[in-house]
């Protein structure tokens, strides 16, 4: 006879999942905020029909746009998503990948500035 152990309980496995999710739910919650305290907007962009796109597409003033793939901690890009990403680029595009907080206000900096910019 095999017996295979599993450690933790299935609501703590759950649990886990349930908590990576969350970060990157979190992570785009501040991007969206942050966009929005610099003038912008950034809503989620959904595609039927075209599947890979970034989870987001921030619209800053003065014509400025680059499109955001928002990622648990450590997460990369599925190569659909990365087929996408570099499709984006070829026309102008920025596109960012962002999997922590600490990356949004690189972001932003690089998009046009920061707050006191609008």
């Amino acid at each position: 006879m095999i017996v295979t152990t599993v450690t933790g309980s299935a609501e703590s496995r759950m649990n886990k999942g349930l908590e990576a999710f969350m970060r990157e739910k979190d992570i785009e919650q501040k991007i969206v905020s942050a966009v929005k305290r610099r003038g912008g907007i950034c809503p989620k962009w959904v595609s039927p029909g075209f599947d890979g796109v970034p989870d987001r597409i921030a619209i800053f003033p003065m014509a400025r746009i680059c499109f955001i793939e928002v990622k648990t901690p450590g997460k990369k890009p599925r190569p659909l998503q990365k087929a996408r990403h570099k499709q984006l680029r070829h026309f102008g595009f920025r596109v960012y990948v962002i999997d922590s907080e600490e990356q949004i206000e690189s972001m932003l900096e690089e998009m046009g500035g920061g707050a006191n910019e609008v």
